[in-house]
């Protein structure tokens, strides 16, 4: 009667050793898959620095060209005026000429 007391014993830290004996590859799977999300979150964050910097480069861009295209747009309206100015005094020139 011992002995099977004792086997029983035995069979059933057994069990509850295979049952539990899983607890370690469960740990490292979750460790595993927290480092995983990890990098991914880091990748993540990355990827939205590099796009803001794209963006803030984009809009400086923008901005330059803005720029750029408002001092055509003066330079013509001057050349425009000039243009103006100089045919009222042809004009004019031309009229005191005769």
């Amino acid at each position: 009667m011992k002995k099977i007391i004792a086997l029983s014993s035995l069979l059933a830290l057994g069990a509850l050793g295979m049952a539990c004996g899983d607890a370690a590859t469960n740990n490292s799977n979750a460790n595993t898959n927290r480092t995983a999300a990890n990098a991914m979150n880091s990748a993540a964050n990355a990827m939205n620095a590099a796009a803001n910097s794209a963006a803030a480069a984009a809009n400086q861009a923008a901005s330059a060209a803005n720029s750029a295209a408002n001092s055509a747009a003066t330079a013509a309206n001057s050349m425009s005026a000039n243009k103006s100015a100089n045919a009222a005094a042809n004009s004019n020139a031309n009229a005191n000429h005769k």
